[in-house]
């Protein structure tokens, strides 16, 4: 925040400069399952620093979200994803980072193409490394949005 300082029929007035808040992201998160258990990396980013999440990212213009999650799935891990189900959308504020966000991310659930595929950590500056966790035994600490879904009792199995 700034000030400005005017002058108007001769006489000084300071207006407050707010700069707007940010605008909504739209995130895709992608439940890939194998057997009982879910792809999920430590993030190695400001929002949800060294927590536990899915593979995700912006929704680029004109993608729907099949295609965001192939894409997204395709360079954080170099796996390639099929049968791509929506799930659940939410709504996250982190208004207590040091750049307040608003993220609207959708959720959905895939299989890999080829089951014999294993995961590369292709962004080793985003993530600490990608593994299958059972989604009844989920590493801690979980990114915001994934604990929340968790503790309502949401499962991408069902």
């Amino acid at each position: 925040m700034g000030s400005e300082v005017q002058q108007i029929n001769g006489t000084k007035t300071k207006t407050l400069v707010v700069a707007p808040p940010p605008s909504p992201q739209v995130a895709v998160a992608i439940c890939l399952l194998r057997d009982k258990s879910v792809l999920m990396g430590r993030r190695l980013v400001s929002i949800g620093n060294s927590k536990y999440s899915l593979p995700s990212g912006h929704l680029e213009f004109g993608e729907n979200f099949e295609e965001c999650a192939a894409r997204e799935m395709k360079e954080e891990t170099g796996l390639d994803i099929e049968k791509v189900e929506f799930l659940k959308v939410t709504n996250n504020l982190f208004v207590d980072q040091p750049t307040p966000a608003h993220y609207v991310v959708v959720f959905v659930r895939a299989v890999l193409a080829d089951p014999m595929q294993t995961p590369l950590n292709l962004e080793p500056d985003k993530c600490g490394g990608w593994d299958w966790y059972e989604w009844d035994s989920l590493p801690q600490p979980l990114f915001g949005p994934i604990k929340a879904m968790v503790m309502e009792g949401f499962n991408p199995f069902t």
